[in-house]
């Protein structure tokens, strides 16, 4: 009896520290796993959504102006990740039903640019500015916190000059009625230039997408 009872004050400390030793990775794992979510909590979120301007049709997305705001952004140390939701061809229309699937995941700032495919097809300006107020709510209903940001457009007078007119006019409006942001033109200094255009004439280049960056950061830092 005196033997069993000096085993187990034998083997009773052994047992113990083996089984602090084995909690204490699983407990550091936990503490790991956590915090790497925190961090990964703590980058916030910009999303672009727009069309081929947004997706930089003709060149590589690396060159597109989200992709150069997110090199802006990285430079300056900020916890910032950048969504390219552009579309080539994207109307209003078609944003609007699409919304959704880039909505399951929260943005900080959503940077509309949509409108430049409507205006070319001379779709209903009345048309159009739904479309844009409804992704607008669509937006606030979801994430009321979110910080919108809607990228104005102009088109040339192919349409006729008061439609061009009401379309430039439009944006301004919009953003005024909801109290989003405004970029009041996102093609400033680029459109029409072309040196800075693909042979298209509608959609920059290279050094194009440079310029439409500046522009757009000019409004967006702010409000990071």
């Amino acid at each position: 009896m005196k033997r069993i009872h000096r085993l187990i004050l034998i083997v009773l400390p052994v047992f113990l520290v083996l089984s602090c030793s084995q909690k204490q990775p699983e407990k550091q794992e936990t503490e790991n796993t956590e915090a790497s979510q925190q961090a990964e909590t703590a980058v916030k979120t910009i999303l672009f959504f727009g069309n081929s301007l947004t997706a930089g049709y003709g060149i590589d997305e690396e060159d597109a102006f989200p992709a150069l705001i997110q090199d802006r952004i990285d430079s300056l140390g900020m916890d910032y990740r950048v969504i390219n939701a552009g579309l080539s061809g994207e109307t209003t229309a078609s944003g609007l039903s699409r919304l959704d699937w880039f909505l399951e995941e929260q943005p900080d700032l959503f940077i509309l640019e949509l409108g430049g495919n409507d205006g070319l097809r001379g779709i209903s300006l009345e048309e159009t500015r739904k479309n844009l107020r409804g992704i607008i709510s669509q937006v606030r209903e979801k994430y009321p916190e979110t910080q919108i940001v809607l990228a104005g457009m102009q088109i040339p007078p192919n349409m006729g000059t008061e439609y061009a007119a009401d379309f430039r006019s439009m944006y301004a409006q919009i953003a005024a009625e909801t109290g989003v942001a405004l970029i009041p033109f996102l093609l400033e200094g680029v459109a029409g230039d072309p040196e800075l255009n693909l042979p298209d004439g509608i959609h920059p280049t290279e050094e194009g997408h440079l310029l439409v960056a500046e522009t757009v950061w000019q409004y967006l830092q702010p409000l990071l």
